[in-house]
């Protein structure tokens, strides 16, 4: 400060630069605005058909990334499919998560559906790989046929305004969403991403391309709180589903749950057929109850499961009470079509039976069936193959001479023999031709015949 300045000059110069310090305390810096959180970057994915062990394990990550005061969770979704009520429940708790949830729906050609739209609408950020898409050509909400149409169209107005509320207050475009609710819109990446302002927020190619556009991005949560990701050059650290969360994701997929189901069915059926071996029993019991497990958490259409049920019955009963086919045709018919109709589409679009499942499984028990058939048939043309009857045309070796009483060894054992005419000496061969009170009638082989190699009896040959 210069000398030459008067006390007055002095003290106000003193007042000016405390009261720019002050403001400078007082005012935030525009860039620090938003809270760096500092902490880790996780990752989730959501494949197969979004069910309630699906809705378990990403409840299970958010809470971990809530914990850990993470930058972000980042959910790859690459699902075609899902159960709605589960989905609309999570899809308010991503909304409300104190952390940032990034919803990426990927691969390339991912269609994500309703499901997906849920997904993509409750996120925080959201983002799309090329040619991927979610929606539905169908109501994205559906209500009871059965109330007025004051309620529906009440319960109709609820899921729109909260979804419109989501986007408007992520800044994205909420002008399809009243159209998606009630009448059905599919938006691919383009179209998203075009909107004024865009439905989406984000469209890359790759996780990498994915952590590069969120560097630096701010993200206001649910509770005011406003968060910047840094996310550029790292890695996420993916969190895996346990074991016990794997057998449920994998066994809530209705392919497999219908899989289950008819080789459980199967297995009982060997089980009848060979009763006191019980590992047919432990198995199919083990099987079914799996499938069991999967069908408690999928909208099931009642009347599709009893034409499974009644196809499974009549295949089994083809092998109790075989009727050429009959039974057999008109039950793998009837589990055909319930099958293919096994999923309730409306509570979850795109969730159901795969087609080449139920060719493999059909086709499968026709093959069977059909080769047995065919055994069955050959082996009605056979000679007998056990008792007495099975000797009849079998060479045999003269042990005690016949005449015409003897003994000749054949199939391991000593048979008393009668030869059918002139006396045979011990070493000859001679052929079974007939069966009497457990007694062979055999024929000496004609002298041109050339006898085979002598078969030496095991020792303690039983004498019958």
């Amino acid at each position: 400060m210069p000398a030459h300045c008067s006390p007055y000059q002095r003290s106000s110069m003193l007042v000016v630069a405390l009261a720019t310090a002050l403001l400078l305390l007082i005012l935030p810096d525009e860039n620090a605005t938003a809270q760096q959180s500092g902490g880790p970057l996780y990752a989730v994915e959501v494949n197969g058909i979004v069910t309630a062990p699906t809705i378990d394990y990403l409840r299970r990550a958010v809470q971990i990334a809530e914990a850990s005061s993470a930058d972000a969770l980042i959910i790859s979704y690459s699902s075609t499919g899902g159960v709605l009520r589960e989905v609309r429940v999570f899809a308010a708790e991503i909304a409300q998560a104190r952390v940032p949830i990034v919803v990426f729906i990927t691969p390339r050609g991912t269609q994500a559906g309703p499901a997906g739209a849920l997904f993509v609408t409750a996120a925080h950020v959201s983002a799309l790989a090329p040619d991927t898409s979610f929606g539905s050509p169908f109501p994205l909400a559906q209500v009871d046929e059965t109330l007025s149409q004051q309620t529906r169209d009440l319960l109709l107005d609820n899921v729109s305004a909260q979804m419109r509320k989501w986007n408007e207050t992520r800044g994205r475009n909420a002008d399809w969403i009243d159209r998606a609710v009630r009448e059905g819109v599919i938006l691919n990446n383009q179209q998203a991403i075009s909107l004024d302002p865009p439905a989406v927020d984000l469209v890359a190619a790759d996780q990498r391309e994915l952590l590069t556009l969120l560097e630096g991005r701010t993200v206001t949560l649910d509770d005011g709180r406003t968060v910047r990701i840094s996310a550029l050059g790292r890695t996420p650290t993916f969190i895996e589903p346990t074991l016990f969360e794997s057998l449920r994701l994998a066994l809530a997929d209705p392919t497999v749950a219908f899989a289950l189901l008819v080789l459980g069915s199967m297995a009982i059926y060997l089980e009848l057929n060979t009763p006191g071996v019980g590992l047919f029993a432990g198995a199919g019991l083990v099987l079914l109850l799996g499938a069991a497990a999967g069908f408690l958490v999928l909208p099931i259409v009642w009347w599709g499961m009893t034409l499974v049920i009644l196809g499974l019955v009549l295949i089994g009963a083809e092998f109790v009470a075989p009727t050429h086919g009959g039974l057999m045709i008109t039950g793998l018919a009837m589990l055909g079509v319930g099958g293919g109709n096994l999923i309730d589409a409306t509570q979850a679009p795109g969730a159901g039976v795969a087609w080449w499942a139920l060719l493999i499984v059909i086709g499968g028990i026709a093959a069977t069936a059909a080769a047995g058939l065919a055994l069955a048939l050959r082996s009605r043309k056979r000679p007998a193959a056990i008792g007495t009857e099975a000797l009849i045309g079998r060479l045999a070796q003269v042990r005690r001479r016949l005449d015409p009483r003897g003994m000749v060894f054949v199939e391991g054992a000593l048979w008393q023999a009668i030869s059918e005419s002139e006396p045979v000496e011990v070493g000859d061969w001679v052929r079974v031709v007939a069966v009497h009170n457990l007694q062979l009638i055999v024929r000496p082989l004609e002298s041109e015949e050339p006898a085979p190699q002598e078969a030496q009896p095991p020792s303690g040959g039983r004498v019958v």
